[in-house]
């Protein structure tokens, strides 16, 4: 068991807007088997594999936020089951679990996947897995993802009930394409005893790209919905991450929203971001970034040298984002695809 180490310099990590970093989220790669709209271009060119951290500089970089204060580790992608070995990072992740370190080690998935790892996971100590499901049409699921099969993803679902693993669907709310759905989504993951958050669509990816506006529909209408059909109770938990919640009364599910732009939730912001590249992005909707590969290659073996650059990074932490739609236009909007910076 791995003995943690202390040193003199051990504090937590503090931005400048005396938040602490608790919360990391760990991009292993950016290539995926979907090429979702609202994530992806059609036809991607993903990144060269000699740009991409190993599996060891993977687990240098998360372990050093670990000793730093991080006591959640979520893995994302692109998809990130669809990474040559990643179960070898799990698994050396799973030891900081072990020692108490990290509190929670999880993920962030589109399912195509989890039918072969979701009892491997749930074996090294994983407890909950997030899986994108914006819709249960057919037709419209392999428009919305381009590659997508749902009944891949269905039965990656069941896997992962099946080998105990708390499933929390995430649906982007899309105006036009999953409106209708909006009741039929919150019945079918009551029956199976599965959350649900719904997410405001992001403007992120190619600049110029008109379809985010088109596409953009508020969750404060969708709550309304909900509440014409459902008792509605604000729920005080918060699960590390920007979500807030309400109980169905009569359904007793737990539902989500995230609403970075009709609400920001920036003030309570805990996390910051490591793309598949060695970047610690700060804030999903800011450029500001800091480059840990260099420090990391150039110094193998010296933590206080990486953790010096990680505190300098935090230091940089900005307030918050700028992503606005209220004036018709795509305000705020980042170049980078999501699938390089990690949902």
């Amino acid at each position: 068991m791995e003995t943690p180490r202390f040193s003199a310099t051990d504090a937590p990590l503090i931005d400048p807007f005396q938040r602490a970093v608790t919360y990391l989220r760990v991009s292993v790669t950016d290539r995926c088997d979907f090429r979702c709209t609202y994530c992806m271009s059609e036809n991607m060119t993903f990144l060269p594999k000699k740009e991409l951290l190993t599996l060891e500089e993977l687990d240098t970089l998360s372990s050093a936020f670990v000793r730093l204060g991080v006591r959640k580790l979520r893995i994302t992608g692109g998809e990130p089951l669809v990474r040559r070995g990643i179960m070898t990072y799990f698994e050396s992740m799973s030891r900081h679990l072990a020692t108490g370190a990290l509190e929670e080690l999880t993920l962030t998935t589109n399912g195509s996947q989890l039918h072969r790892f979701a009892q491997p996971l749930a074996d090294i100590g994983v407890r909950r897995v997030n899986i994108s499901l914006d819709t249960l049409d057919e037709e419209k699921f392999a428009a919305i993802t381009r590659w997508g099969r749902l009944p891949q993803v269905l039965r990656g679902i069941d896997a992962a009930q099946e080998a105990g693993l708390r499933v929390k669907i995430n649906a982007v709310a899309l105006k036009g394409f999953n409106e209708q759905e909006l009741f039929p989504m919150v019945e079918w993951c009551a029956e199976r005893d599965i959350d649900l958050t719904f997410i405001e669509v992001m403007p992120m990816g190619d600049l110029g790209n008109e379809d985010r506006l088109d596409q953009y529909w508020s969750l404060k209408d969708l709550r309304g919905r909900l509440a014409d059909r459902y008792t509605l109770t604000d729920l005080a938990e918060r699960s590390g991450g920007p979500a807030r919640y309400v109980r169905l009364e009569e359904t007793r599910q737990k539902i989500g929203f995230i609403t970075p732009l009709t609400h920001n939730f920036c003030e309570s912001c805990n996390r910051v971001r490591l793309t598949c590249t060695g970047e610690l992005y700060m804030c999903l909707g800011q450029e500001d970034r800091a480059d840990l590969r260099a420090p990391m290659r150039s110094a193998p073996g010296d933590e206080d040298a990486l953790e010096a650059a990680i505190r300098a990074a935090i230091r940089l932490k900005p307030k918050g984002h700028d992503f606005d739609y209220s004036r018709q236009t795509v305000d705020g909007q980042m170049p980078r695809h999501m699938s390089h910076t990690g949902g």
